[in-house]
């Protein structure tokens, strides 16, 4: 089978990728507004069925920081700080830029991966691309 490839000046490459799910992104600028505030949610994402507390982005950063304070060693004290030194890189990055813009990232804590019949994984805290996420429903498996 030949197949041909229009390649004339007028002809547009569409490149496409996975869009996050607005309704997810904004549920979680939602829960990003408030350091204490959480949610259970259940996530299909290419790994398997992932179950957690949905928390936002301040949140995970705190509990990435108090998780590694308790942790021996200077580079532990170093790494505590690895989230918030990245959020102001980025800030002074984007400082000409006025507008919020969409979450892109979800984090969970006390998280728990499910996948092809392996005992489950837990995990304190997880973060992810929000576009990885396939599908979504409030709460966990019973």
């Amino acid at each position: 089978m030949n197949e041909s490839v229009d390649r004339s000046p007028d002809s547009t490459a569409v490149i496409t990728e996975a869009v996050p799910d607005l309704q997810l992104q904004l549920l979680i600028q939602l829960l990003d507004r408030e350091m204490r505030s959480g949610l259970p949610l259940t996530l299909a994402i290419p790994a398997g069925v992932l179950h957690g507390d949905v928390i936002g982005h301040e949140a995970w950063k705190a509990d990435w920081s108090r998780s590694l304070r308790q942790v021996e060693g200077e580079g532990a004290n170093l790494i505590a700080e690895f989230p918030e030194t990245v959020d102001q890189g980025i800030k002074e990055l984007r400082a000409d830029e006025d507008a919020q813009q969409l979450p892109r990232w979800i984090h969970l804590r006390d998280a728990t991966l499910v996948f092809g019949g392996v005992a489950p994984l837990r995990l304190p805290l997880w973060r992810g691309r929000l576009s990885d996420v396939s599908g979504w429903a409030l709460g966990r498996p019973e």
